[in-house]
């Protein structure tokens, strides 16, 4: 799941990107309100976490403008403004919560968790194809009903894939929704986590799912017979 972070402060961004990756989240992080509006103007976001002061727009007139367009992705505000008046405001403009700065990680991690199972219906917390299943609000992958412990990385890998299956996903890909990160030819991470994931879902099961397109990238789907 991809999470859009808008916060000027610069410690409480890194921090806030840092927690929500190791949590498994696909996340960005952008300073300023126009950035912000322009993202989730062009881009795909299941939550976003918006801060009310921001340099170029504030956060009520970027959650207005959002709404506006007809995006409904769960927006949580995180804000020093603790005033009745301001919850309210957020609210009113559209808003599905309100938490006040300073916080505590677990809290806003609860949040964030409960505000994605409201946001999504049941076909979309649960990715499968074939005997291979994926449930993203538990975390839990298992194949001909056998539990696959996956790493959170490895976990936000096969969700890639299945969210995309029957697309060859080139490694460029890969690197910036999985790693964040620039592709660098130099690097054999992806190659590595692939073939880490393919032992887990593939070794030990028929049909193999996990394909490398050489030259381009990977697929997963079902083969031809």
């Amino acid at each position: 799941m991809r999470i859009l972070i808008v916060e000027d402060e610069v410690k409480t961004g890194d921090y806030l990107k840092q927690g929500l990756s190791e949590a498994g989240f696909v996340t960005d992080i952008t300073r300023d309100g126009i950035d912000g509006l322009h993202l989730l103007m062009t881009e795909e976001y299941d939550l976003v976490i918006l801060d009310v002061m921001l340099p170029g727009m504030d956060g009520w007139q970027v959650l207005k403008s959002v709404r506006q367009i007809g995006k409904q992705m769960p927006v949580l505000f995180l804000t020093a403004r603790d005033r009745v008046e301001d919850r309210v405001k957020g609210l009113e403009l559209g808003a599905d919560d309100y938490l006040i700065k300073p916080f505590d990680f677990s809290e806003l991690l609860a949040r964030v968790r409960t505000l994605l199972r409201r946001g999504k219906t049941k076909e979309t917390e649960l990715l499968e194809i074939a005997d291979l299943k994926l449930d993203i609000l538990r975390r839990r992958v298992t194949r001909a009903g056998k539990r696959i412990d996956l790493t959170s990385k490895e976990f936000s890998l096969l969700e890639l894939l299945l969210r995309r299956q029957g697309e060859v996903l080139p490694r460029s890909l890969i690197a910036s929704q999985v790693w964040d990160m620039n592709f660098d030819s130099d690097t054999n991470v992806i190659e590595v986590a692939m073939r880490r994931l393919r032992m887990k879902v593939d070794d030990e099961f028929e049909p193999k799912l996990i394909h490398n397109i050489r030259g381009m990238g990977y697929v997963l789907e079902i083969p031809e017979k």
